[in-house]
């Protein structure tokens, strides 16, 4: 194993030719703790209270900064429509729990939806080429470069959080971001947790621009504040009877 020493030792006058901020990124990968372990496993909460609170414009900052970061692109015909993350009613989130006697304010919540990362990811169980796999950490995550279209992963999500890229999505993509790839036709894509960012030391950017309302965790970790909302708090998840253990919790 190459430590923090002898790399700096190997890289000698090398180093010298990179920025601060090069540097600063080379270091990290050496003193960030790995995060794709057994005994980590992530998970978010939303707490749907604070996030409708929040004014318009925050709540349509926590879509965008994923479409910004991940390249998604802005397809003119909602046909063709490409998200990572969107908003819905509450009774399109949660079908399951449809009630006349639902309390009314309910109805109006803003409810965002995004990949459950499932536990039993019934999407990862149908993928002919393992573009979609599950990592260590629970994250379901995709090798867009394996993906051969199929679609199999969309028909078997059973909440429908898959997007295909029936267009070439290159040309609707508002302000390009160079660290990110761009994705082609024929290409199935969803949301990673921003597995990137969690691994340069960083929360999803949805996290971050939610202003608290979403909290993201190891669920393993009695102590994360993630378990302890979850222990001291009411939470429903969708279509938990599925038994596919979604990762999304939400506090109502």
């Amino acid at each position: 194993m190459i430590t923090r020493r002898r790399f700096l030792i190997m890289a000698g006058s090398a180093i010298t030719a990179l920025t601060a901020t090069q540097v600063e990124k080379v270091l990290a990968a050496f003193t960030s703790p790995p995060i794709n372990r057994k005994d980590i496993k992530w998970g978010m909460v939303i707490d749907l209270k604070k996030f409708n609170e929040l004014p318009q414009a925050k709540r349509r900052r926590v879509y965008q900064i994923c479409k910004e970061i991940h390249n998604v692109p802005e397809m003119p015909n909602p046909k063709d429509r490409v998200e990572w993350i969107w908003p819905a009613t509450f009774e399109q989130a949660f079908p399951n729990l449809k009630d006349e006697y639902l309390e009314e304010h309910l109805k109006w919540l803003e409810v965002p939806i995004l990949c459950n990362h499932c536990e039993n990811a019934p999407c990862v169980k149908v993928c002919p080429t393992n573009a979609t796999w599950q990592r260590d950490d629970g994250i379901v995550t995709m090798d867009y470069h394996r993906c051969i279209g199929c679609r199999y992963c969309m028909a078997a999500c059973p909440y429908g959080m898959r997007s295909f890229n029936w267009k070439d999505p290159r040309p609707f993509i508002k302000k390009l971001n160079t660290e990110y790839e761009t994705r082609t036709k024929g290409v199935v894509e969803k949301c990673t947790f921003c597995v990137r960012r969690l691994e340069s030391g960083k929360e999803p950017a949805c996290v971050e621009a939610s202003e608290g309302a979403f909290i993201f965790g190891n669920l393993n970790a009695l102590e994360s504040e993630v378990s302890k909302i979850l222990r001291e708090n009411f939470y429903i998840r969708r279509k938990a009877d599925l038994g596919t253990e979604p990762k999304v919790y939400y506090l109502i």
